[in-house]
């Protein structure tokens, strides 16, 4: 494994990231190539017109960006970001799959897409992390 030689580690470290993980965002797979984080969403991430708010799957995505790149360099912080809105979720659970496209010298750049538990695609993120 890359930065963290367990997925237990990883878990550890990241439950410092406490605006993600009190919102529910969970760390569930994490290698040299993939990261998956989930959400279980719950009347606290709506927005006023009953819908799940933005920012909770533009979290989620982050979180799974933050894990798979700071597993490939450590401290690795996000330069740059892009998210697409492609549908409203429909299930109860969001599912962020990240997947890094480049591994360069002093960045990298991660996919991550975003799904719920019906399969729908939910968010198209794509980040640029800097490695400090």
């Amino acid at each position: 494994m890359g930065t963290f030689s367990s997925i237990e580690e990883a878990r550890e470290f990241f439950k410092n990231d406490k605006f993600a993980t009190n919102n529910g965002a969970k760390l569930d797979k994490l290698d040299d190539e993939y990261c998956e984080c989930s959400l279980e969403l719950n009347d606290n991430h709506k927005n006023a017109v009953g819908g799940v708010m933005g920012g909770v799957m533009f979290t989620l995505a982050d979180f799974a960006f933050a894990a798979l790149s700071n597993n490939i360099h450590s401290p690795t912080v996000a330069q740059q970001v892009s998210v697409n809105y492609l549908s409203a979720p429909k299930g109860n659970k969001l599912i962020a799959k990240a997947v890094c496209k480049k591994n360069g010298r002093s960045s990298s750049i991660i996919n991550v897409d975003v799904i719920d538990d019906t399969g729908r695609d939910i968010v198209q993120f794509i980040g640029t992390g800097f490695k400090l």
